[in-house]
């Protein structure tokens, strides 16, 4: 098995044109689609020359070395054929009474059936779709056109957000088919309540018969959410990317796009792809949210806050907005109005451990340390394996004075968040301040493992060698300061005190020197001692 990158093409292909074998029985039989061997060359084709399983079957290809497509294009003609036999036999016309047929071959007799929870991307697979015999709205929906296409019936897919349906349409007779509930055939008031199709937005696919390029699109869409719910970041990327510039009136594929643009620090393109988003479906509350955190990432307080309220004005019950929200008021330093926020977003999600969590960092803001506890030990009553809440217990113990309880929080935070940065650096300065060094060095060490060049760990570890007399990994610690903030005063004062002790007394003046032009107050014992020794002073 191979990982999938989507490349639009792929070297050599098993859907070679000599696969085929005699077609004349089906009704797609001589197109142009039915030779092509890249993704890359079926969008050059025009629309009724689409066949939209080998569209489908080149990715399962690149997908798996041992898909061999002209099987699976054999298959779905035999499927076609034994339906056209049948209809045959029963004396109905390719129209929309093939319908039932279709249905209960299929999802009766053949079995197949929908799985509801996106966790495995070979299930959008038609390859797939076809040996397991279940597959999500969206390939269901692909199985069904494909046959459909064989047989020249007038299908299209339609989607809706979060769904994917077909239609059948021919002069005044139009239905919907449900793949995920055995062909039942919903009226358009059905998908219009339950998936919140936005009203009013002409630019909008949704609702719309597809072309079966607008299918692709969606196929793409479909295939990105899921490698990103199973953290494969990048093959998500390329699909999405994919999805957009195929479809770029599905608000769903710009708004997933955006998501994974905030999500790798490309946080303007994902501002562009909310918005675009918006445009199409501007009733979209989880937009709104994630164009807040777009916008808090870059600092643009108003505009996340104007999109955290609009999120809320159309959700009234969306607990993460106003969460959201407090978080944005609270690095405001609006406290009062941040706590507000979150005691909204306890009325709606009271057993969500974060929300205790964020209390906890408020209280601990406001200098209600106490509170804090209680905050944070709430998030652990709720899950008592929160790095978070334990690492909120430490910082409040420190500032209560309780360095022994400080210790074991922290501790507990790092036993289940090894790589937790603040932690490390805290749980180092605790045992700075009760006067243990080496082990407050030790920590501050594994921190800069994680963060070589963070200036703030660097003067403390220079500061805790300064407490042993070690003025040589002092210096050393200080000069890596400097090199990565070279206008920390503090880190010239503390390096001038180090050279001086070392007795290198010209190097100590040039930086007691640079600390007093960068505004830092040099006691003045230490200058005269400097002065007094350097040569040049």
């Amino acid at each position: 098995m191979k990982r999938i990158l989507l490349s639009l093409t792929i070297l050599g292909s098993l859907l070679a044109p000599s696969a085929f074998g005699q077609r004349g029985h089906l009704a797609n039989a001589g197109k142009a689609g039915l030779n092509v061997t890249s993704l890359e060359e079926v969008l050059r084709l025009s629309e009724d020359q689409i066949d939209l399983a080998t569209a489908t079957l080149i990715s399962s290809e690149y997908w798996s070395d041992f898909v061999q497509g002209r099987r699976y294009l054999e298959r779905l003609d035999t499927l076609a054929l034994t339906i056209q036999t049948r209809l045959r036999q029963q004396r109905l016309p390719l129209d929309h009474r093939a319908i039932p047929v279709i249905n209960q071959y299929l999802f009766e007799e053949l079995g197949f059936k929908p799985i509801s929870h996106a966790s495995d991307p070979d299930d959008l697979f038609l390859h797939s779709v076809m040996d397991r015999r279940q597959g999500y709205c969206l390939s269901l929906s692909i199985l069904y056109l494909a046959i459909g296409e064989r047989l020249g019936l007038s299908l299209y897919g339609v989607v809706v957000p979060g769904h994917f349906f077909v239609r059948y349409e021919k002069g005044r007779i139009s239905f919907n088919i449900e793949t995920t509930s055995g062909g039942a055939t919903p009226p358009d008031g059905h998908y219009l309540q339950r998936f919140g199709v936005p009203e009013n937005s002409p630019n909008s696919i949704y609702m719309k018969n597809l072309t079966k390029r607008q299918t692709i699109g969606c196929f793409f869409n479909n295939l990105g959410n899921v490698y990103s719910e199973i953290g494969d970041m990048d093959t998500a990327l390329v699909a999405l990317e994919r999805a957009a510039a195929i479809n770029p009136a599905l608000s769903e594929s710009r708004a997933n796009l955006g998501n994974l643009y905030l999500q790798k620090g490309r946080v303007n393109e994902a501002v562009q792809q909310y918005r675009a988003a918006l445009q199409l479906n501007p009733g979209d509350p989880k937009t709104y949210n994630n164009l807040g955190n777009a916008y808090t990432a870059l600092q643009e307080w108003n505009a996340a806050g104007g999109s955290y309220r609009q999120a809320i004005q159309l959700d009234p019950n969306f607990a993460d907005a106003y969460r959201n929200l407090a978080l944005l008021l609270t690095r405001q330093e609006q406290y009062g109005l941040a706590l507000s926020e979150l005691n909204r977003a306890l009325t709606l999600d009271g057993k969500n451990p974060r929300v205790y969590i964020q209390i906890g960092e408020l209280y601990y803001r406001m200098g209600s340390y106490e509170r804090g506890l209680q905050g944070f030990g709430k998030a652990l009553a709720l899950k008592a394996d929160a790095p978070e809440a334990y690492y909120g217990l430490g910082i409040c113990h420190a500032k209560l004075g309780h360095a022994q309880e400080a210790v074991r929080a922290y501790t507990q935070a790092l036993v289940l968040k090894p790589d937790m940065l603040a932690a490390l650096v805290d749980l180092g300065t605790t045992y700075f301040d009760e006067g243990n060094y080496e082990l407050a060095i030790q920590h501050y060490q594994r921190a800069l493992a994680l963060k070589e060049d963070d200036a703030r760990v660097l003067f403390n570890l220079g500061s805790a060698y300064l407490k042993k007399d070690d003025f040589d990994q002092a210096v050393r610690a200080y000069l890596r300061v400097i090199k990565a903030d070279p206008k920390l005063g503090d880190a010239h004062h503390a390096l001038a005190y180090a050279y001086y002790r070392l007795g290198q007394y010209d190097r100590a003046w040039t930086h007691i020197n640079t600390a007093r032009k960068l505004g830092v107050k040099v006691p003045d014992d230490l200058f005269k001692a400097i002065e007094s020794q350097a040569k040049t002073p």
